[in-house]
């Protein structure tokens, strides 16, 4: 991250902490409609929805992160990304904040949270009492970064 240059973010928030994104790689933020499950699909993908003429993984960013999951709400969220190859819609509790972050204002990761997992963090922004976790957007949605889903067990049956 250029540590010289303040950046604009989508602020969003995810069973009570505050995240952001810069808005230079999102999309555009929308409710969350019908999503339609797909088989076999790794366990953070809730499904696929469509927007604007394309069809999209939905990525559940509590599963990513770990975190109990929840029914969708009112205010949940779909924040739409894009990388060079790749678009995915990551499901969020809510999303409704734009905000300037001063380069001043954000910390880098190894400075503030020494042996956490997750190269996904690009830093910590403190804004007056809030602190909001900035991700990367590239390893964040990253395949190889994703768990696998479990497979499942073989039936076996006895031979005689």
């Amino acid at each position: 991250m250029n540590a010289s240059a303040d950046h604009t973010y989508v602020i969003f928030e995810l069973a009570g902490a505050a995240y952001g994104l810069r808005s230079s790689d999102v999309l555009h933020v929308d409710l969350c409609g019908h999503l339609t499950p797909v088989p076999n699909a790794a366990a953070t993908i809730d499904g696929v929805v469509f927007s604007r003429g394309q069809v999209v993984p939905a990525l559940n960013l509590r599963a990513r992160f770990g975190l109990p999951r929840t029914e969708n709400s009112p205010t949940t969220r779909l924040i739409f990304v894009k990388t060079a190859d790749r678009t995915v819609a990551l499901v969020v509790d809510s999303a409704r904040e734009f905000r300037v972050i001063p380069a001043a204002s954000v910390r880098p990761v190894e400075a503030t949270l020494q042996g956490i997992q997750g190269n996904y963090l690009r830093g910590v922004a403190h804004l007056g009492d809030r602190m909001v976790l900035l991700l990367d957007v590239v390893t964040l949605i990253a395949t190889d970064a994703m768990p696998a889903p479990a497979a499942p067990a073989l039936e076996t049956t006895p031979t005689s």
